[in-house]
């Protein structure tokens, strides 16, 4: 419960909503390459606190584990494929605002799953 806890705060503080920045009263965006790390970085730290959760929590039912790190995963190459290839005819700007938003929302609930197994 510990790790989880110490893990939540981990997330809020490296939150991708950081990954926008004001630059005078423009909001800026980082590089591609940049948002792909960071996702790469909170879907493993998902998976890993996952297989740490279900290991240290007694006997959590491996199916709902198993599904749990399924999702992380279909969350994980589902979004880098996202940013690899962005929809045609919307405004960069809102694309990726939403397509963050949709991530964060995603985390979330994958945050709430994983203490749920503890």
């Amino acid at each position: 419960m510990i790790l989880m806890i110490v893990f939540r705060e981990l997330f809020l503080s490296l939150s991708i909503q950081n990954y926008f920045f004001k630059k005078g009263e423009q909001i800026m965006m980082s590089n591609k390459r940049e948002l792909k790390k960071t996702i790469n970085y909170i879907c493993s730290d998902l998976f890993a606190e996952c297989v740490a959760a279900s290991l240290y929590s007694g006997k959590p039912e491996k199916e709902n584990v198993d599904a749990l790190l399924t999702s992380i995963l279909t969350i994980h190459s589902n979004y880098i494929q996202r940013i690899s290839h962005p929809e045609p005819g919307v405004p960069a700007k809102k694309y990726y605002r939403d397509l963050i938003d949709n991530f964060n929302k995603e985390v979330n609930e994958v945050v709430d799953h994983i203490a749920n197994l503890v």
